[in-house]
C-alpha cells in the first residue's frame, strides 16, 4: 500500500508507480486495460503519466486483488459496489444538508414577515 498523502509531484511515470507497488510495468499496464478506473494521460510520446486518482485507485485494487486475494472480476464487483455505497452516502448527505436549508429558508422567511 501506497500512502497518497506523501505524494507531491502532479504526474508519475509508469516506471515510479511500479516501483511504489513493487511490481512489474507490465501488471500496471494490464490492470490499466482491465480497470476502468485508471485513467492516466499520455503525453506525445505515448508514455503514461498517473496522478495520484490513479495511484489511489490502483492502491484499492492492489488491496482488493494482491492483498485480500480477490479475483479481477471479485475486484470489479467490490468496486462497484463501493461506488455504488458511495453515492448512496453522497445522496444522504445532500438530503440532509437540503432539509437544514430547508429549515433555514423557513426561519429567515419567518424574520423578514415580522
Amino acid at each position: 500500500m501506497v500512502d497518497t498523502g506523501s505524494l507531491t509531484k502532479l504526474y508519475y511515470t509508469i516506471g515510479e508507480v511500479a516501483e511504489m507497488f513493487k511490481v512489474n510495468t507490465s501488471l500496471i499496464r494490464f490492470w490499466e486495460k482491465e480497470f476502468s478506473i485508471i485513467n492516466p494521460k499520455k503525453n506525445k510520446k505515448g508514455n503514461r503519466l498517473f496522478t495520484v486518482k490513479d495511484i489511489e485507485n490502483f492502491n484499492r485494487i492492489f488491496e482488493l486483488v494482491k492483498v485480500n486475494g480477490y479475483t479481477l472480476d471479485g475486484a470489479k464487483k467490490a468496486l462497484r459496489s463501493k461506488k455504488s455505497a458511495d453515492s448512496d452516502e453522497r445522496i444522504a448527505d445532500n438530503n440532509d444538508v437540503l432539509e437544514r436549508l430547508i429549515s433555514i429558508r423557513e426561519k429567515l422567511l419567518a424574520l423578514r414577515s415580522k
